[in-house]
């Protein structure tokens, strides 16, 4: 790892400490709790796994294909995560087995367009990879 990679992993660490500990100090002290907390720890998060990605082209890996197929599988697996996790909180939340009884609408709209993004995305870019069909 890099000196570059170690600074950039240890800054994006402590802003995430940060961001636990404040939200922490607000829920336990405060008897406060805020959305924006929960916000700001998955950034935090991204950030900090980011980090843990980053690739340094000064490294001189040259494995293209096999960065592209993590990047692929990775993001199937997430995706799919994804669709799932968002499922379960829209029928944990709701409370019900009947899809007409649903009342937060937002929340299935998101459900619905994590659905079709993949299969959307995918026939879009085959199309442009390999001409019309």
């Amino acid at each position: 790892m890099s000196n570059t990679k170690k600074i950039f992993v240890f800054i994006t660490f402590i802003s995430l400490l940060v961001v636990i500990g404040l939200s922490l100090y607000a829920w336990i002290q405060l008897k406060s709790f805020y959305p924006a907390s929960i916000l700001m720890l998955f950034v935090n998060l991204s950030i900090f796994f980011h980090a843990l990605n980053f690739r340094d082209p000064e490294s001189g890996d040259k494995n293209e294909e096999m960065i592209h197929h993590i990047k692929s599988q990775s993001a199937k697996i997430s995706y799919s995560v994804l669709v799932i996790s968002a499922g379960l909180i829209l029928f944990i939340s709701e409370g019900v087995y009947n899809s007409n009884n649903i009342e937060n609408i937002p929340l299935l709209t998101v459900v619905g367009l994590s659905i079709i993004v993949q299969p959307i995305t995918e026939f879009l870019y085959s199309r442009k990879i390999n001409g019309k069909r």
